[in-house]
């Protein structure tokens, strides 16, 4: 039963930021991913980002076999009929601006999807979660959140702070997200977000996609899946059953280089954290193990349904609001 209902179900991972490879695209396919939130830019300038844009239309059109390029809802649904996997290209920094607002509007052509506004640390719109004081969003920040809207460009603040968070919520006009969070209230970590904030994003229309990551999960990697349903589960007490989601942020086959770089300010500076070793959740080790966790929640007596919305459908709805389509 637990095949059959994965298989019918329109998966959609809100973050994977893994080595991106034949490999990697394999195991989204095996894994039953409809799309998933691709990370194509961390602490890149203009330069670096757009060639990693034009990297992935490559490996798209190299992959089209089990690729397909999402823009719209209806691509996500076209993908899962035709049993492609839909990227959605997204960055976890906007710096790929370069501060140059009319570019927000190219990259949309482009098929950017998704932007979170900071990564870990300060940029010109505003302060990530590392930061040592949070001075909110900036001016600046306000008008790359306006052009966000205008464009339908989903705002994620995963890895930014509270208060340029709150600020960002409340500027904006169209929902935001954290695509892919953990609950404080089981283990405080600055990466973790509290019920408050979780309570505050839901209640002006905004969502929670659930993360895995070992390094902010209460049990490290001692975590299995049925402990990260856990967690999916004490989020869904506070924002409800149609505002969270799946944001794994999955690392698959990266070394410690990557870590390295992403675990230092603009990817070279101050060390902003240690992660240690990284073992995903047992049951949960790989994307291609995505049916397990369907399992998981099956195990809890939720309603297919629920599981449905969580697993996918709930991404859908939200993207439909931002995109327009």
């Amino acid at each position: 039963m637990t095949a059959d209902l994965h298989s019918r179900l329109t998966v959609i991972d809100g973050l994977i930021v893994s080595h991106w490879a034949r490999p990697v695209f394999e195991a989204m396919h095996r894994g039953g991913l409809a799309a998933a939130n691709c990370t194509c830019s961390v602490w890149e300038d203009f330069p670096t980002t757009m060639k990693a844009v034009a990297d992935w239309k490559r490996w798209i059109r190299e992959n089209d076999d089990i690729l397909t390029q999402v823009y719209s809802t209806a691509d996500i649904r076209r993908a899962k009929e035709e049993g492609r996997v839909g990227i959605i290209l997204g960055w976890q920094n906007s710096t790929g601006f370069g501060d140059y607002l009319p570019l927000v509007a190219v990259y949309k052509e482009l098929g950017l999807g998704i932007v979170q506004l900071t990564y870990n640390t300060a940029n010109t719109v505003g302060c990530g979660c590392y930061e040592g004081k949070d001075g909110g969003l900036t001016d600046f920040g306000r008008e790359l959140v306006e052009e966000l809207n205008r464009v339908g460009i989903l705002i994620d603040l995963s890895h930014v702070g509270s208060s340029t968070s709150r600020d960002a919520i409340v500027h904006s006009r169209q929902p935001v997200a954290y695509s892919h969070c953990l609950p404080a209230a089981l283990k405080a970590h600055p990466r973790n977000k509290s019920d408050e904030d979780l309570r505050f994003i839901a209640e002006r229309g905004g969502f929670a996609g659930i993360t895995m990551f070992p390094p902010f999960l209460a049990r490290g990697v001692d975590s299995t899946v049925d402990d990260y349903v856990d967690a999916i589960a004490h989020v869904l007490n506070i924002v409800g059953e149609d505002q969270v989601g799946i944001g794994t942020d999955f690392t698959q086959d990266h070394g410690e280089d990557f870590f390295r770089y992403i675990t230092e300010d603009k990817g070279y500076a101050r060390s902003l954290t240690k992660f240690g070793e990284i073992v995903m959740p047992e049951g949960f080790r790989r994307i291609e193990d995505f049916p397990n966790l369907t399992r998981a929640m099956e195990r809890r007596g939720w309603s297919e349904g629920r599981i449905a919305k969580i697993m996918g459908e709930n991404w859908i709805a939200l993207l439909k609001s931002v995109w327009g389509a």
